[in-house]
């Protein structure tokens, strides 16, 4: 047996029972790799899962999440600014009995 690393990537794998080669792990699941893929493959490769793999939204789509996203947003901060101002007056009332 030899490195882990020529063996591949997984992690599901058998270990050496040998006390000569220490903590050799052959895996049992090697992972694809690619040594010699260059950057420009890997770019088109991007590119072509982008466009024909992805699914994306449609712009009424986005709009409604976006929409749905902004009024969310304003209702948070909305309740957030009446605890605040709630917090306020309670505080400042206790404080005014107590001093």
């Amino acid at each position: 047996m030899g490195s882990i690393f020529a063996y591949g990537c997984s992690s599901v794998g058998r270990a050496s029972v040998s006390k000569t080669e220490c903590r050799a792990f052959e895996s049992l699941l090697p992972c694809k790799k690619y040594p010699h893929m260059k950057i420009v493959e890997y770019f088109n490769e991007t590119y072509s899962e982008l466009v024909h793999k992805v699914s994306w939204p449609t712009w009424k789509d986005l709009q409604s999440s976006a929409l749905i996203a902004m009024i969310a947003s304003l209702l948070i901060a909305v309740v957030v600014f009446l605890m605040d101002i709630s917090f306020e007056n309670i505080m400042e009332f206790i404080y005014k009995l107590l001093y």
